[in-house]
């Protein structure tokens, strides 16, 4: 569903990806791991278009996106919700998940988004900039989803929040995938996350995947090792 090929991106004259090359399944969920600064959030802005791609191929269910605009890409699939999380604080609830159903042929939000998070349901009249932290990723997550996207791009969700909402956000996503059999990337810190919701960890180091293994290969202490050196 989501093919990167040879994958290389920077900030003006500084190479910040290098030749990254993966790929996620139909109904697959990959994490990729890193410590800050490692070249996570690069990769993602990349993949959404946010910022260019030096070279390299990215590709959305056999279709090639590496030179759209971002709103082209959400148009061919794909979602983002980004590192902050980046919710309108002065719209509502139910106004923000609505911002993700504009160029929706349906502007009606589907019953399952407030099913997978109720407590959105219980304050969709609220203002976004209201809500705790926990409760602005799972909205974040939840207007991502209104545009019905084939692969759904997380960047580090659970940064910031308290332990139990990050156990509802892995629910959630479990249930998502199960609901839409969608694919969803992952940037991640908390190993203990990426176990509960992945299939396979890749580690990314100084802007090059250096780790791959299946959720049940994974060798956990030396993925610590990577994320605490």
């Amino acid at each position: 569903m989501l093919e990167v090929t040879d994958l290389s991106a920077g900030y003006g004259q500084s190479r910040a990806l290098h030749g990254v090359t993966f790929t996620a399944r139909r109904d697959e969920t990959v994490a990729i791991m890193g410590r800050n600064g490692m070249g996570k959030t690069t990769l993602f802005k990349t993949l959404m278009g946010v910022l260019p791609a030096v070279s390299g191929r990215i590709a959305v269910a056999g279709e090639e996106i590496t030179r759209d605009e971002s709103h082209r890409r959400v148009a061919k699939g794909i979602a983002y919700v980004p590192q902050g999380r980046m919710i309108f604080p002065t719209l509502t609830v139910e106004e923000n998940i609505r911002t993700g159903l504009e160029n929706a042929a349906v502007r009606r939000i589907p019953d399952e988004i407030y099913a997978l998070f109720p407590v959105l349901h219980e304050m969709r009249r609220r203002k976004g900039g209201n809500l705790s932290g926990g409760q602005q990723q799972q909205l974040a997550i939840a207007r991502a989803l209104a545009t019905d996207p084939k692969v759904l791009l997380l960047d580090e969700p659970t940064e910031g929040i308290q332990p139990s909402i990050i156990k509802d956000i892995a629910r959630a996503l479990v249930e998502i995938r199960k609901l839409r059999g969608i694919t969803i990337v992952v940037s991640e810190q908390v190993l203990s996350f990426a176990m509960d919701v992945a299939d396979r960890l890749f580690v990314i180091e100084g802007g090059r995947l250096v780790h791959e293994s299946a959720r049940a290969d994974t060798d956990t202490a030396r993925i610590r090792q990577y994320l605490s050196v």
